[in-house]
């Protein structure tokens, strides 16, 4: 049988497709998010070229720190991108957002480069932070960082809300954290005040199963994160979908601006790697767990899987995406490996933003500092 290839034009493609999603549950809400969502070719290709950068760039981390040339903490966020994917195609730049230490991919939604992120991880001087912040400290505009300590951005994210509040200007702020921090007391008082104040937040738990190596059965004894906020209205959502994320965080941002006051999302979503780099992740779960969770749920695939059977896109596309991709994250880790570490004379400066004191903890901030090694 002889098999003609014919050259395919974009004019071939369906320009786009409505797509069944999982039905979120819901807590003290009149209505859900909807069930059957639109998608454009355009949409899915910038979805797919996304989570792929994210990936990859996590994979090239998890290489690097096996190396020796990331040092430190590093917690990896690949298997949770359809989370970080999904938020963003429903907010704007111009809204803002806060998470916790899992933060390379959001660092990445919000407008840093992949070459500024991996930079931060090897402590260079082209990093987003100008190597000074690591892993866990990346920032970038309306974007407060990944924080280090357990459940202490969202009391920080509800002070960003009451600031969009008292401006007026119709922004709103997402306020993430992990299952395991979802345990915190300072996150119920921030519930409390921001119930009171009607403060235009998103509080999102990224349920990833695991609060370091303690499973979500073993922490918390309601699971039901998305009711946690008792007075607070809630959504459990597929975190590992794109299109449901996206929908999920569109109804629940109109619910902010419409000056109904916070929501609280949860993400049913999965991490791949261990809590962090120390952790093989495989001590509390099964290798056929994990397996399972790549097989069954992996959000690059869905999203890939949809696009084809709906005639969205070819495998020839998607993988001339791929080898940009892998090209792009070579290209930055060539330079986070080349790119010189700062020097010693920056150590004191950006500690305050302007006027700062003399000494600082008995360290005059202009003081020449020489290295004693």
């Amino acid at each position: 049988m002889q098999t003609v290839i014919s050259a395919r034009t974009y004019a071939d493609f369906t320009a786009q497709a409505t797509f069944e999603v999982k039905k979120c549950d819901t807590h003290k809400l009149d209505e859900a998010p909807a069930t059957e969502v639109v998608m454009t070719r355009e949409e899915g290709l910038q979805y797919y070229r996304t989570m792929q950068t994210m990936r990859r760039m996590e994979l090239k981390a998890d290489q690097l720190y096996k190396q020796k040339i990331i040092r430190g903490f590093c917690h990896l966020y690949d298997g949770q991108e359809a989370c970080a994917v999904g938020i963003e195609a429903s907010i704007n730049l111009s809204d803002h957002l806060i998470t916790a230490y899992r933060a390379h991919g959001y660092t990445y939604t919000r407008g840093g480069t992949v070459k500024e992120i991996m930079a931060e991880l090897t402590g260079r001087r082209g990093g987003i932070a100008k190597g000074k912040g690591g892993s866990m400290h990346m920032y970038c505009k309306n974007f407060y960082g990944g924080n280090g300590i357990v459940g202490a951005q969202v009391p920080l994210g509800a002070g960003v809300a009451l600031a969009c509040k008292h401006q007026g200007r119709n922004e709103l702020c997402v306020c993430l954290y992990g299952d395991g921090a979802a345990n915190q007391g300072q996150i119920f008082e921030t519930y409390n005040m921001a119930a009171l104040w009607k403060l235009p937040v998103i509080f999102v738990c990224e349920n990833n199963r695991y609060g370091m190596g303690t499973s979500v059965e073993r922490a918390a004894a309601s699971t039901d994160y998305y009711k946690r906020g008792e007075f607070i209205p809630g959504l459990r959502v597929d975190g590992m979908d794109v299109l449901c994320v996206r929908e999920a965080t569109r109804f629940a941002a109109e619910h902010c601006r419409s000056g109904k006051g916070p929501i609280l999302m949860e993400l049913q979503t999965y991490r791949y790697h261990g809590h962090s780099m120390s952790d093989p992740g495989v001590s509390y779960r099964t290798r056929e767990e994990i397996q399972e969770v790549r097989s069954k749920s992996d959000p690059i695939s869905m999203l890939k899987d949809r696009m084809l059977s709906n005639n969205m896109a070819s495998v020839e596309e998607l993988k001339e995406i791929d080898v940009e991709v892998r090209k792009e994250i070579e290209d930055a880790a060539q330079f986070a490996t080349t790119d010189p570490e700062p020097p010693l004379e920056e150590l004191c400066n950006h500690i305050f933003y302007n006027n700062p004191p003399l000494d600082v903890r008995g360290t005059h901030p202009w003081s020449k500092l020489k290295s004693v090694s």
